[in-house]
């Protein structure tokens, strides 16, 4: 499943690139083929746009930006501006992004610090309108980013993540894979793949059945997550004891393997 549909390419792949001429655009910058540039947009130094990417009208894209090809960039949205961080010194940081995203108005995508050099975004995600990814952080592919979703910097959010209008993120938060945070509440800590969230303050609902079945997780599959997540969210038991349980009685899938590793390799402690 992919959100291709979402960001099709709106010119034919081997046109020229197609620049309006109010748009500004530095010397240094590469379009590819097909690449659309709207008025008033402005390219910096030293962007490369991959083939077929959209930019519509007041973008803004910072120098040392990467796109891929078949992006669509909304009226207004900023990438790889500088970093508001109050250590960052002009270092040549970078942001790289990926191919087929769709990224609504006015949202924010700063680039890296010289703690990692770099912001990363895969593709086929669906960034709407207003939402901020800081510096240092990496979003994997197929992620929602609802309205107004506020990344601090150095979070880390893995593959198929959907995260709720208005939520605020923590830096240095881990969001598992397949995981659904509602909207409009805080996330502290890092999530558990699979897991479903709400509540004030935020808890872990329990495993996101809906959203694993439309993704075609067979029955096979959601049973140890199921007994996995039990475990460690109704048993009682604290997490310690909860990890030791499923490593002796949970069926070692691929799934409950990379839950345990990611419990095991969390820094912040996870959201209960």
């Amino acid at each position: 499943m992919t959100r291709k549909s979402l960001a099709e390419p709106r010119t034919h792949p081997a046109a020229p690139p197609d620049v309006h001429p109010t748009a500004l655009v530095d010397r240094t910058a590469h379009l590819s083929a097909g690449v659309v540039v709207g008025p008033y947009s402005i390219i910096e130094a030293d962007v490369v746009v991959g083939e077929g990417t959209r930019i519509e009208s007041h973008v803004r894209l910072g120098r040392l930006t990467r796109l891929g090809r078949d992006n669509v960039i909304s009226h207004g949205a900023v990438l790889g501006t500088e970093p508001q961080d109050v250590t960052y010194r002009g270092e040549p940081t970078h942001l790289e992004v990926g191919d087929r995203n769709l990224i609504r108005e006015y949202a924010t995508i700063h680039r890296g610090t010289v703690r990692s050099g770099r912001t990363v975004v895969g593709s086929d995600n669906f960034i709407m309108a207003y939402a901020h990814i800081a510096h240092d952080c990496r979003v994997g592919s197929h992620v929602i980013l609802v309205n107004s979703v506020n990344m601090a910097g150095h979070c880390m959010l893995e593959d198929w993540v959907v995260v709720g209008g208005l939520v605020p993120i923590h830096q240095f938060v881990r969001i598992g894979c397949h995981s659904m945070i509602g909207g409009g509440f805080r996330v502290p800590q890092d999530v558990c793949p699979y897991a479903l969230l709400a509540g004030y303050p935020l808890k872990t609902v329990g495993l996101n059945i809906v959203g694993l079945k439309r993704r075609g997780f067979t029955v096979d599959r959601l049973s140890p997550l199921k007994t996995a997540f039990k475990l460690l969210f109704q048993s009682g038991l604290n997490t310690t004891h909860a990890l030791e349980r499923i490593t002796g009685d949970v069926k070692p899938t691929d799934e409950v393997t990379h839950l345990l590793e990611f419990i095991k390799a969390s820094e912040r402690g996870i959201v209960k």
